[in-house]
């Protein structure tokens, strides 16, 4: 019997299926030798959600390592194969502009979903939710070859 992994299908299911996850909801470090949730519960956690999701296809060399900092994981991206493209398809990560939330200003990502949708960590809520994709101008959408079906 001879297996192939579809990377491209398994990959959009965990997007889809990690809607409402609080799997992505705390990421610890420590900080001047404290111990410190990086992520506050899930307000800052869209770096390291759209990070976790790309180490479970390591092997596919989508990013190097989990980052808790959008603009570490975009350079990431960019050292890993990642371009930018004009227009959103399936399984892309979109980066949105620097936006005021929470008491401060922070970039944001996701991942696009089809059909003018996307899903993101929420900041509110702490866990990733599926929403429109243009609530807020769009920086950059990124495609990995690894992805092309």
């Amino acid at each position: 019997m001879k297996v192939k992994f579809l990377l491209f299908d398994t990959y959009i299911e965990v997007i889809e299926k990690s809607v409402g996850s609080e799997i992505f909801q705390t990421t610890w470090g420590e900080v001047d030798g404290v111990k410190k949730d990086l992520t506050n519960k899930g307000q800052f956690s869209c770096a390291s959600y759209v990070s976790s999701i790309l180490l479970w296809f390591a092997e596919y060399g989508l990013i190097e390592t989990r980052h808790v900092g959008v603009a570490g994981l975009l350079r990431d991206m960019e050292e890993s194969g990642w371009y930018k493209i004009s227009e959103p398809k399936l399984g892309a990560i979109i980066h949105w502009e620097r936006t005021k939330r929470n008491g401060s200003e922070n970039e944001h990502v996701g991942f696009y979903v089809g059909e003018d949708m996307a899903i993101n960590n929420d900041p509110d809520s702490g866990v990733p939710k599926r929403r429109h994709y243009t609530p807020e101008k769009i920086e950059g959408i990124y495609w990995h070859p690894s992805l092309d079906k």
